[in-house]
This record gives C-alpha cells, sequence and structure tokens, in this order.
C-alpha cells in the first residue's frame, strides 16, 4: 500500500470533512427548497447524495452558490471569495471575441452638457460648470442575442455611457430597465446560461421563451420584479431613441467637503417613451432585423440628433435607513414619487462612428471606471460587475493594453508606470519605472496626488465574514405588484399576453405552474388569466413568500403609455402611393411632418417613378413588399381611385392595411384609400383613428392624431 505524506492526509481529511459536513447539512433539506437559514428568500437546492454535490474547479465542495463572501449580509464583497472569482472568471472566458452578453450593440459619439454646478453634491469634474461640455460614447445593445441576431428581441437593452471626462474616463453602464433578474453576482453565470440557447440543441435563439430559462426564473424569487419589466413593452421599444436609461445600482456623489450623498442615475428621452406590440415586433425583426440600428443611423445622419436628459434622484443615509426597500438591493427601484427625479444635464448624440470594428466593436466598458466625486456603494450586484469586467475586457481584447485603444484612450493626461504587454504602443520614456524614487524632478515620473487624487468615501464598515444574504432584500413581490397596478389596462393586457406567450413555449408543467404561483403573489387577475391561457385549470398555491408582500401605492412614471410624446418629432409616416396620386396631398403631408418634425416615406408597387395627378414624376423611397406598415408610426393610404381594384389584390398591399390596423397605427385615407382599406378587410365605419384626407389642409388634422401614437380603443374584433 502506497504510504500518504501528512500533509496529503491533512487534505484528504479536510476535503473529507468538508463533504461530510457538507453532506449532513444537506440530508436535513429537500431539493429544491429554501433552507431554514437563509433569510431573503433566495433558493438553495442541497445535494441529496456525495455525487450530487457541487465543486470548483479544483473539486473543492461548494457550500453556498447564491452568495458571494462578505463582511456582514449588507457588507462589501471579499477578495477571497475564490468560488466565486473562479466562477465569474469562467464566465468571462467562455465567449471569443464576441461578448459574452450584450454581444449585438450599436455605438455612436455624442456629448454631455451639463446645466448648472453641482457643487452642493458631487466634486466630479464634468458636473463642476455650467454648459461645460464633455465627449461621450454611448453603446446600445440587447443582451441574451449573439452579435448576428435580431434588434427587436424581447429583452433588456443596455445603455451604456462612456464619459471622456477631464479626471479620467467615467462608465455609466447602465441598461433600459432599472432592476435586474439576481442580487447577487454570483448567480449571473448560471442567469445567463439559463437564458441563452439550450446547451445541447443551441437554440432557441435571443429570447427567453424556453424550458431553462423559466426555470431558473421560477426558482429565484428575486426575479419577479424584473419579470414584470421584460414582460412589458419596456423590452420592445419602437427605438433606441424612445427608451430610457438607468444606472440600476445606488451609487455615492460625493462633494469637496467629503460628504456623500446617494445617488441613482436616470435617462430621459426628450421624444418621449414609445414602444411597438409584440405581433409588431415580431414582423419587424423578418422585415428589418437592423431596425434599431437603422433608425438611429438614419435620425443622425439626418442632422435628427437624439437627446436624453440626465437626471439624478439624490437622499441621504436617513432616508436609505426609512426606506421600505434596501437602496442596495438592484432588484428594487425608489419611486419616483418618493424621490423626485432631478435633472442635471442632457444627452447629444450627433456623430456616427467611422469604422464599426474600431469603435462600437473595441469599445469596452467597466463600471470600475469612476472619478473623483463619485464612488461605490455595497450592493452586491454592482461589486461583482466591478470585479467582473474587467476580466471580461481582457479576455476579449486580448490585452491589459485595451485602454490604448483610442475608442477605450482617457482624453486626459495619462501617466504612469505600466509598461509591456501585447499591443503596448504608449511605453513610458527614460529609465525610471518605478516609484518610489529618488531622480530629478526632470526623470522621476509621476506622483501620487493627494488633493486631486481619487479617494474612496471612508465607510465604516463591521461584520463577520460569511456568505449570506441580508433580510432586507427579501421582499421579492411588493414592487413587482407595484409595477402591474402603475400600468394602464392595455399595457397589463400585454404583460399577461408576454408571459402567456413565453409560458407556451415552456413543454416542462411543473414550471408553468410554478410560474403561476410565483404571479398570484402579484396579482390574482393575472395569475388567473395566465393560467387560463396555459389550460392549467386548478390554481396552484402561491409560493410562500420570504416577506408579507405590501399594498404600494401605483407610481405613474413606470407607464409607457402614461408618459409618451408631446409631439409626433422623430416618427416616420409610411405613404403608400401609385400612378395618379395628388400631388397637393403629398406636398400638404410632406410640409406638415416637417414642421412637426417627423419623416415621410413614400411607398409604391415598385422602386423609381410614380406620375402623380399632374404629371410629374414623383420618387418613390421603398417598394410595397420591402415597407410593411410595421415599420413606421402611421400610414397613409394615399392611393387613387383608379388603383384601388389592383392594389387590394396585391398581398402586400393586403397586409400593409392590416398589420395598421392590427397595431391600431392612425392611417389617414383619401377617398381611393378609403375604398382600399374596405376591400383589405378594413371596417366599413372607420373609427377615430382613421383619418380622411380630403384636402392638403387635412395633413395638420391627421399629423396632429399622431401624436397620441396609437388609436388603442380600435375594437379588433370586428
Amino acid at each position: 500500500m502506497q504510504r500518504l505524506s501528512p500533509w496529503k492526509c491533512a487534505v484528504r481529511a479536510l476535503v473529507f470533512g468538508l463533504v461530510v459536513g457538507i453532506t449532513a447539512a444537506a440530508s436535513s433539506g429537500e431539493e429544491g427548497k429554501d433552507s431554514s437559514d437563509k433569510s431573503a428568500g433566495e433558493t438553495h437546492q442541497t445535494a441529496k447524495s456525495d455525487k450530487d454535490i457541487l465543486t470548483t474547479g479544483q473539486g473543492v465542495p461548494v457550500s453556498d452558490d447564491q452568495n458571494t463572501l462578505r463582511a456582514g449580509p449588507r457588507g462589501p464583497a471579499l477578495l477571497e471569495d475564490f468560488h466565486f472569482r473562479e466562477k465569474i472568471f469562467h464566465f468571462d472566458h467562455e465567449r471569443i471575441p464576441e461578448r459574452v452578453v450584450h454581444a449585438r450593440g450599436f455605438g455612436v459619439h455624442g456629448y454631455f452638457e451639463n446645466y448648472k454646478p453641482l457643487t452642493d453634491v458631487t466634486q466630479a469634474d464634468l458636473f463642476q460648470r455650467a454648459n461645460e461640455k464633455t465627449p461621450v460614447f454611448v453603446r446600445f445593445s440587447t443582451v441574451v442575442g449573439s452579435r448576428g441576431s435580431s434588434d427587436l428581441a424581447r429583452d433588456v437593452r443596455g445603455f451604456a455611457v462612456k464619459f471622456y471626462t477631464k479626471e479620467g474616463n467615467w462608465d455609466l453602464v447602465g441598461n433600459n430597465m432599472p432592476v435586474f433578474f439576481i442580487q447577487d453576482p454570483i448567480k449571473f453565470p448560471d442567469m445567463v446560461h439559463a437564458f441563452r440557447p439550450e446547451p445541447d440543441r443551441g437554440f432557441p435563439q435571443a429570447q427567453t421563451a424556453h424550458d431553462n430559462a423559466w426555470d431558473f426564473i421560477s426558482l429565484t424569487p428575486e426575479s419577479m420584479h424584473m419579470v414584470m419589466w421584460v414582460m412589458s413593452d419596456r423590452a420592445i421599444p419602437r427605438s433606441y431613441r424612445f427608451m430610457e436609461g438607468f444606472g440600476v445600482h445606488t451609487f455615492r456623489l460625493v462633494n469637496a467637503e467629503g460628504k456623500s450623498t446617494f445617488v441613482k442615475f436616470h435617462w430621459k428621452p426628450k421624444l418621449g417613451l414609445q414602444s411597438v406590440v409584440w405581433n409588431e415586433a415580431v414582423k419587424i425583426n423578418g422585415a428589418d432585423p437592423d431596425f434599431h440600428r437603422r433608425d438611429l443611423w438614419n435620425a443622425i445622419q439626418n442632422g435628427d440628433f437624439p437627446e436624453w436628459e440626465l437626471g439624478l434622484q439624490l437622499f441621504d443615509e436617513k432616508f436609505a435607513d426609512q426606506f421600505g426597500f434596501d437602496i442596495l438591493d438592484p432588484t428594487k427601484i425608489i419611486p419616483e414619487e418618493e424621490v423626485p427625479v432631478r435633472i442635471v444635464g442632457r444627452l447629444v448624440l450627433d456623430r456616427c462612428v467611422d469604422n464599426f470594428f474600431h469603435e462600437t466593436e473595441q469599445v469596452a466598458f467597466c463600471t470600475q471606471n469612476i472619478v473623483p466625486g463619485l464612488d461605490f456603494t455595497n450592493d452586491p450586484l454592482l461589486q461583482g460587475r466591478n470585479f467582473s469586467y474587467l476580466d471580461t475586457q481582457l479576455k476579449r481584447l486580448g490585452s491589459v493594453n485595451f485602454t490604448q485603444l483610442p475608442i477605450n484612450a482617457a482624453k486626459a493626461l495619462v501617466r504612469n508606470f505600466q509598461q509591456d504587454g501585447h499591443m503596448n504602443f504608449v511605453n513610458p520614456k527614460g529609465r525610471v519605472n518605478y516609484e518610489p524614487n529618488s531622480w530629478g524632478d526632470d526623470e522621476r515620473g509621476p506622483r501620487e496626488s493627494p488633493k486631486k487624487g481619487f479617494r474612496s468615501y471612508p465607510e465604516e464598515i463591521q461584520g463577520k465574514k460569511v456568505r449570506a444574504r441580508s433580510e432586507t432584500f427579501a421582499d421579492h413581490y411588493s414592487q413587482a405588484r407595484q409595477f402591474y397596478l402603475s400600468q394602464t389596462e392595455t399595457e397589463q393586457q400585454h404583460i399577461a399576453d408576454a408571459l402567456i406567450f413565453e409560458l407556451s413555449k415552456v413543454e416542462t408543467p411543473k414550471i408553468r405552474e410554478r410560474m403561476v404561483a410565483h404571479l398570484r403573489n402579484i396579482d390574482a387577475t393575472l395569475a388567473t388569466t395566465v393560467a387560463t391561457e396555459l389550460g392549467i385549470t386548478q390554481l396552484p398555491e402561491p409560493i410562500k413568500a420570504a416577506k408579507p408582500t405590501k399594498q404600494l401605492n401605483a407610481s405613474n412614471a413606470l407607464s409607457i403609455l402614461k408618459n409618451g410624446p408631446k409631439s409626433f418629432a422623430g416618427r416616420n409616416v409610411g405613404v403608400l402611393v401609385a400612378d395618379g396620386v395628388d400631388d397637393g396631398l403629398i406636398e400638404g403631408l410632406k410640409a406638415a411632418l416637417k414642421k412637426e418634425g417627423a419623416a415621410m416615406t413614400l411607398i409604391a408597387p415598385h422602386v423609381g417613378k410614380v406620375k402623380t395627378k399632374k404629371g410629374e414624376a414623383l420618387t418613390v423611397d421603398q417598394k410595397l413588399d420591402g415597407a410593411p406598415s410595421v415599420l413606421f408610426d402611421a400610414v397613409v393610404l394615399a392611393v387613387p381611385e383608379d388603383a384601388v381594384d389592383k392594389l387590394s389584390r396585391k398581398p402586400p398591399a393586403r397586409d400593409f392595411i392590416a398589420d395598421a390596423l392590427a397595431h391600431h397605427k392612425f392611417i389617414g385615407v383619401t377617398e381611393g384609400g378609403s375604398q382600399l382599406l374596405k376591400k383589405a378587410g378594413g371596417p366599413e365605419k372607420p373609427d377615430d383613428g382613421i383619418i380622411a384626407l380630403k384636402s392638403p389642409e387635412d395633413s395638420s388634422n391627421f399629423v396632429s392624431h399622431c401624436r397620441k401614437l396609437r388609436y388603442w380603443k380600435r375594437d379588433l374584433n370586428k
């Protein structure tokens, strides 16, 4: 028999002890049930036997795969957490060269203009002077899909802004939704694995309508608030230009005196909020998979520079202590009714990239990139992102010197002793590449600056070294319910429809039932509606909530339809024409839309030219087959009467009209257009969303109706 050295015996004994201890602890719990000693409602599924035990890549048994190691339940993450480091590193390196998440994106240049000094709350240089402009690069993206996926997937949208400030780069890496699916970053690899194509078959692409995604969600109660957001119309925006952005986490602002103020960041689009409906999204993906990219490109190229205003929710420790939820919980919001958004500046996007790969693909955002006057909080997901993003960029871009790429390089002076490495072209000059050193002023190189240098806020930290989640994170349904009840009736129906569609693609009945059990904690009517459409005749018992669900007041700021635009600016009208179209009508529409700040696209059965009533040649923008009505915000049927019969026999024309009706769009009709509408299956009696265009003067009336974007009262059952 082989003799083992004393240290090998000790190691084996230690590992055996860990296994026995964990197995003993696991034997008291049932697989898939919450452990009684966990206080925030997260799901802990324990091993049934030694063969089931989860281990690290080194074979070390894992005691807790739901929480990172931190100094107390609400304390900062600890660097010694080898399990989290290994897990997130492995996840970061899973894809090359495409991003693991946010692979499909579109980036543009612009600037941020500060409205007035914010010296009362921060010493950050870009907020010190009124009307000062800071160059920025912004990248919008979907999250789950690959680089070749389509734009209108039901998904979160990334909204990442790189500020090139005078004191270094600040990356505000946010989304178009203010919350997230998980509370602890250790679950990020599991979440993305579950959402991405199932590994045995490689599909579905860019969607969560499959078993793995909803199995994970249904076992993760903290996801329920985010589920409401991603099942809402927020997940299918009409344009990047018409969606909000959020910093997601709570950060700190620190002023020159060292005073800290908590902050949540908001981007408010000046063109208002707007989304598409699901059937419309599906058809847009087929007609133009690059719909969002093309929309932003065209707007900037046409000089219609999109703008957002930066808003801050500012609050102090006293508010944080009294607020009904934990400000460190990334699955919660602070309603704007409780802490109003203070508008402090504007973001203007005015220049497209010169080369997509050079800029959009090589840009590297890191949440850790902040400047003096900003600081982090102990939000666990933020702490994990700070750790993970740098590693991701190192893997994706192949070198520590990715910061020297032009799109990532700071516009502030960069001086340090970092050297060498792949693709380095800014090595320090001279003999000195270290500090401290005793060389003279001409040779010594840069020195630290206690006055101007970044200083972390001196937050007092005290706590036991634990893997645990704070009880203050345990309410998973109250804000989910608040979001749902804040929506209009139309928006609530869209949430129900989205849940029904997604869960109908889930093949495992127990997963569907488990989700309905969660929905019962959010809204009884919603749960019943979804259950009925899924063929669940016996409602399951509600999931046992870690904390009782509160009855919160509705928040109008959470609704898209309650925050629509005040004008039709930035939108596009598709005008169907044919030979004999009325010259005056086209000119009237063109003038009215230009005055509104909207665009017009002429569509005909063929490209090239059509002859107007006066015999003039009118240039056609799009062929009918390639320009369905889903691509436009409103439509006009401007065809002459003698073209009606021929057009009504064309399937693309019938689809153009049927979709416009089904998607509740405003439709302008000439006399010929009215006849075509009826022949294509439209209503015998026009509703108030169908506007007669009897003369060029009627164009202004049509545009005024279009400001409402949709005619939701249309009865689609007639």
